[in-house]
């Protein structure tokens, strides 16, 4: 029997997860079951119990990923001298993870927002799934405080307010901006950078 290259088995991997991310934000965790998998991926059962035992393990991988993205995106650019403002940055950030929608049908390519705030939701019940968000939130809150520090010692900001509150901050900003796409309206990621630079351009009333 000839063997499967790990290509191969990457491209299915890839192929579950983006059909399961997308019956996730458009039903919900609870109304999708595994024949929905199934039937939105066209595999069988066998071939999808091989990646994943069940929908919570998908679940997982999916948040777990999705994560990754946000993280690595944020450490890199703590990396840089000085980082990018916060207005650029938190641009990027979005639009590289907005952008992840391969695998996804025509007429349903803004599915991410949704299943993000399906991720938050389904937080509130599964123990599991919150340890692994708050291990996530905490490495982008270590990265964004870097990335503070990074301005600070740039001189492109003020060094008397804690590093960890503008850290949150930012986080609460793109998160807010995440649930405007999920819930009311289209809006392009040039409108939070648009916004966050008109904040930052703020000075003290003369």
């Amino acid at each position: 029997m000839a063997r499967v290259s790990q290509e191969h088995l990457d491209a299915r991997r890839r192929q579950i997860l983006d059909g399961a991310a997308l019956c996730f934000a458009r039903n919900g965790f609870h109304a999708t079951s595994m024949q929905d998998v199934l039937k939105e991926v066209g595999l069988s059962a066998g071939a999808v119990y091989r990646y994943f035992s069940g929908k919570e393990e998908l679940i997982g991988a999916i948040v777990g990923e999705v994560l990754e993205w946000i993280q690595a995106t944020f450490e890199a650019a703590a990396e840089e001298t000085p980082p990018p403002p916060p207005d650029v940055l938190v641009g990027r950030a979005l639009t590289q993870v907005l952008g992840r929608k391969t695998g996804v049908h025509e007429g349903e390519s803004s599915y991410l927002p949704r299943l993000i705030v399906q991720v938050w939701a389904e937080t509130l019940r599964n123990e599991e799934l919150a340890a692994v968000m708050r291990q996530g939130y905490a490495k982008v809150r270590v990265a964004w405080v870097k990335i503070v520090e990074g301005y600070r010692a740039a001189g492109m900001m003020r060094d008397d307010i804690p590093a960890d509150h503008v850290a949150r901050v930012m986080i609460g900003a793109a998160q807010g901006f995440v649930a405007q796409l999920a819930l009311f309206d289209e809006v392009p990621v040039e409108a939070l950078q648009d916004g966050l630079r008109g904040l930052m351009s703020m000075g003290r009333p003369s």
